[in-house]
This record gives structure tokens, sequence and C-alpha cells, in this order.
């Protein structure tokens, strides 16, 4: 397990070079970033993108979701795969904001994943992007890169944002998600890394080992 100070410096050297990184999903409030960032399990953030301009459209708000049909939402959003489970959830969502919290998105973890359909990923993307508040976002490619990079040794993804939390300082939590990520997409990614075309290569844990991870 590298020090604090030595994964700071890997990090340091990635923001240089992704120094664009954001949250890539479409957004307008932050009812809208937690409605994509569901959508966006098992699918790309580019489908979501093209998905929600429509759903946007016609239920920009809580209060519209949480007064539709099912069947109206589960068209709204079918290409982006668990149409019907993510429709009620959408649905079953808005009304507890509505009826729990007035209409607005809460802003500690704790009220967010007691949400239908919200895990600690989603809460961490709103708590972040929305609401400034430090958050470790764990998707695949925070997974993948966080485990060849020797930050964590775990599989589980709570566990690997507890391990994420403890190495780097809460200022660098939000920041490292969106980083990484945009990391994962371009080079580090899966299957194998493109490690020969990695500009990071030297100061890598991994270099020179592929792995199926």
């Amino acid at each position: 397990m590298p020090t604090t100070s030595e994964a700071e410096d890997l990090l340091d050297r990635l923001e240089q070079i992704y120094p664009e990184a954001k949250c890539a999903l479409h957004y307008g409030s932050a009812w809208q970033l937690l409605v994509a960032t569901i959508l966006s399990a098992q699918c790309t953030d580019k489908r979501v993108n093209l998905v929600t301009q429509d759903l946007f459209r016609q239920l920009p708000t809580a209060e519209k979701m949480a007064a539709a049909r099912q069947e109206d939402v589960e068209e709204l959003i079918r290409s982006t795969g668990f149409y019907r489970n993510k429709a009620k959830h959408l649905i079953a969502c808005a009304q507890v904001v509505q009826t729990k919290h007035a209409g607005k998105v809460p802003a500690q973890l704790t009220d967010l994943v007691a949400l239908p359909g919200v895990g600690r990923k989603t809460a961490n993307v709103v708590l972040g992007n929305i609401f400034g508040i430090p958050g470790m976002v764990v998707d695949t490619h925070v997974k993948r890169l966080s485990r060849r990079f020797g930050w964590t040794q775990q599989s589980d993804p709570v566990k690997i944002e507890q391990d994420l939390c403890l190495l780097l300082p809460p200022t660098r939590w939000t920041q490292c998600g969106h980083t990484l990520i945009e990391h994962g997409r371009a080079c580090c990614k899966a299957p194998v890394p493109n490690c020969g075309h990695c500009q990071i290569q030297e100061f890598c844990p991994r270099v020179g080992v592929v792995r199926k991870d």
C-alpha cells in the first residue's frame, strides 16, 4: 500500500494530464443529476445524456416525476437498460423527495442512500458535484484503477471507498473520482491497460503487469 504522499503525487500527475476532468453527465439541478446518475447504472454516460434530453423536457422536476405513470417513464428511458426497475426507482425516489424532503434533494449521505434506487456511488456523485461535500465515487473505472495502482486490494466498492478515503485527504475525494474515470476511459482500460501510451507509466506500481481486473 503506498503512502498518502505517494498516492497524491500520482494523482497530481494525472490531474495535470486531465485538468478538465469533471462529471460527464448533463444536468440542470440536483434532482436531474440524481436521476442521471441512477440511469447511468449499466449504461454509458453518453447514452444517458441522449435520453435525459427528452426526459428532462417532459419531467424536469421531482414533482413531475412523482406524478408520472410507470409506463411513460419506461418508454422515455428504455434505451438505458433495466428500464422497468429504473422507472420504478425514479418514481419512488421522486415521491420520497416530495413527501419527506419538501421536494429538495437532501444533502446528507444517510438521507440520500435511503432513497429508492440510490446507493453510495450515486449519493457521492450528488454530494460532491452539487453540494461541494467530499465524496469518493467508486464506479467500475475507479475500482479498476485503484486496484492497479495498489491503493486497495479490495473488490467490494464500499471497502474500496473506505480504503481510498483513508489514503487520500477529503479535499481530493471528489476530483479524484473524475480524474480516475477520465484516465480509465482514455488509457487504463479494461480488460488490459494501454501502458505503452500511458503518460504516468514510470510512476505506476503496476507498469508492465497485464492484469484482467
